[in-house]
């Protein structure tokens, strides 16, 4: 098989199929109580911290020639999407102002929160089909390669049920919110190609995008994720949900790097 196509096959079905497929996943355990949407998004929660605490911002690190070069990105990240969601808030027009959700600034609706956090993944899979691209180049088509996309796949799991869930709760059909996770798997296949071709990645703009994008994500995770999970439950429990998202994403993180 020529290695191009190769390429765009296999992180096409582990990059835009694992989103889609944790879309679907998000859709099959949908709950229409309050508790429930509120566990589900608390748990949500959890993982994008994982994901960002223990896999993006360490590799951002490692790919910096500069230390405190990552922190700055990261608070950057989450300063530019804060302002971008203050703008939208201005911007809209919402027909209910004075309703108890509403907030000058800060908060805006479970919808943009899922269209925040799909931007954020699509950044971050840049870099990370850069590395399947890169491994094929040097490699060839072999095992490591398919292990390496296959690793990616079972990590776009959790992050594809954390896009859809904002959305399906927000009033989005099942097939809407599964085709904006999938979408975002996109940006896998156009950064394997670009790895592929260029076979190295640049250490300076994979550690800024890899801090943009989690500076997004953890804006998401603290100002839209948690406080509506606290809106919906105001209870004990979603923190333990927090807990065990937070511990399944150490689970999957720990078997993507051990491979």
């Amino acid at each position: 098989m020529d290695p191009v196509l190769f390429v765009v096959l296999l992180t096409a079905a582990t990059g835009v199929g694992g989103l889609a497929i944790g879309g679907a996943l998000a859709a099959l355990i949908k709950r229409e109580s309050p508790r429930g949407t509120s566990m589900l998004l608390s748990f949500t929660a959890g993982l994008m911290l994982a994901i960002v605490a223990l896999d993006m911002v360490p590799e951002a690190i490692e790919a910096s020639p500069w230390l405190p070069m990552t922190p700055l990105v990261l608070v950057l990240g989450f300063a530019v999407t804060w302002l971008l969601n203050c703008w939208i808030d201005k911007s809209a027009h919402h027909e209910d102002r004075n309703a108890p959700h509403h907030c000058a600034c800060g908060h805006h609706d479970l919808h943009t929160a899922g269209i925040v956090l799909a931007a954020a993944v699509a950044l971050h899979n840049v870099p990370v089909g850069m590395a399947v691209g890169a491994t094929v180049a040097v490699q060839g088509i072999c095992l490591a390669s398919v292990l390496a996309a296959v690793t990616i796949g079972l990590h776009n799991l959790p992050e594809g049920m954390s896009i859809a869930v904002p959305l399906l709760h927000d009033g989005s059909r099942t097939l809407s919110a599964i085709a904006v996770a999938a979408l975002s798997g996109v940006p896998t296949v156009l950064g394997a190609l670009a790895g592929y071709l260029v076979g190295e990645q640049a250490p300076v703009a994979l550690a800024a995008a890899l801090g943009l994008a989690g500076g997004a994500m953890l804006y998401v995770v603290f100002f839209e994720l948690l406080p509506e999970a606290a809106l919906q439950w105001r209870s004990r429990w979603p923190i333990l949900a927090t807990v065990l998202g937070f511990a399944l994403g150490v689970l999957l993180i720990f078997g993507h790097s051990h491979h």
